[in-house]
């Protein structure tokens, strides 16, 4: 297994990638939203993993928000606030992937999904800088 150091790196270079691809669509290809929500998701799942390794808390495989949160909540309590704005990708992580499931996905839930990323990424990396200044 990956050193944790490493491990860590590997969880935030792909959480940064799919943020990436989420930004790039959504100002090139606006109308991708359920790509775009998509990506968002797969960076707010990522990235959390980051800190749960960074932390030395183990967990399964699994694509739900709530369950990475209450994980992360054992060590630092995470508010409601939060739980709720992570809660709104949650749907984007699988069924938004297949034609049978229907999703009315507006522009402005790409945006929205976009920023909850961004403000999970800063969530995280303020958190695992802590740990490093410590």
């Amino acid at each position: 297994m990956k050193e944790k150091h490493e491990l860590v790196k590997g969880w935030l270079f792909k959480a940064d990638h799919d943020l990436e691809m989420a930004v790039l669509a959504l100002e090139h290809k606006p109308g991708l939203v359920d790509a775009i929500c998509f990506h968002c998701q797969q960076a707010v799942e990522k990235h959390p993993k980051a800190l749960l390794v960074s932390w030395d808390i183990e967990f399964e495989k699994s694509h739900s928000l709530g369950y990475l949160l209450d994980l992360l909540n054992d060590e630092e309590e995470i508010s409601d606030a939060f739980y709720g704005m992570l809660e709104k990708l949650e749907d984007y992580a699988v069924d938004i992937r297949y034609p049978d499931e229907h999703f009315e996905i507006t522009p402005e839930d790409a945006r929205e999904a976009c920023e909850i990323a961004k403000l999970t990424k800063e969530f995280v990396l303020d958190r695992i800088d802590r740990q490093k200044s410590s």
